[in-house]
């Protein structure tokens, strides 16, 4: 992460608390960081790409040394907690609709980690899955919207319950079949 990109994710944080994200143009967000608006688009194409940035950023990325150390329910609660550290901003983004809803914004951030996770996983290990079309694209798009799912759904509820509870209810979701919780409410 580098000075200007958090000044200008800074700044746009700021702006969300004043105005609807869609309101927001790129001189409001420049201005508040002290940089010409040529420095943002040398940084991001939109505003929407500045948000998907900071997702990235300070949710995903943080929680990669704990995958890769296979320390997965403390990478979960991670991502809630980085979420809940921003609960006002989150919330206010969370609204987003449309062609760059917030729900396509952060599965693209969540996608992004898992394709090189499973990429990584994938070549180091030479082994093929037991069905051909199980590409890391595959796997890394499925449980990057499950993911986003559970986040947003969360999000939208108001974030009453703590990450490390969400952290439980995902893992609860993502380790069983739909078959199994069918069995399961008989």
């Amino acid at each position: 992460m580098n000075d200007i990109e958090a000044k200008l994710a800074a700044s746009l944080k700021e702006l969300t608390k004043k105005e609807a994200f869609e309101k927001i143009t790129i001189r409001q967000i420049t201005d508040g960081a002290g940089v010409i608006r040529v420095t943002f688009y040398n940084h991001f194409k939109d505003k929407y790409d500045l948000l998907e940035w900071i997702i990235f950023e300070e949710v995903i990325n943080p929680v990669r040394i704990l995958l890769e150390h296979e320390m997965y329910r403390d990478a979960l609660i991670l991502i809630f907690n980085n979420v809940l550290e921003e609960k006002g901003f989150y919330m206010r983004v969370a609204r987003l609709e449309g062609q760059n809803s917030f729900r396509e914004i952060i599965t693209r951030a969540i996608r992004k980690l898992l394709f090189e996770l499973f990429t990584e996983a994938a070549g180091k290990s030479g082994k093929i899955t037991a069905h051909s079309w199980l590409t890391p694209e595959y796997m890394a798009d499925y449980y990057a919207q499950s993911m986003a799912f559970i986040v947003l759904y969360w999000i939208d509820e108001g974030m009453p319950i703590g990450a490390e509870e969400m952290a439980t209810i995902y893992e609860y979701i993502a380790s069983r079949s739909m078959w199994d919780v069918l069995k399961e409410l008989q």
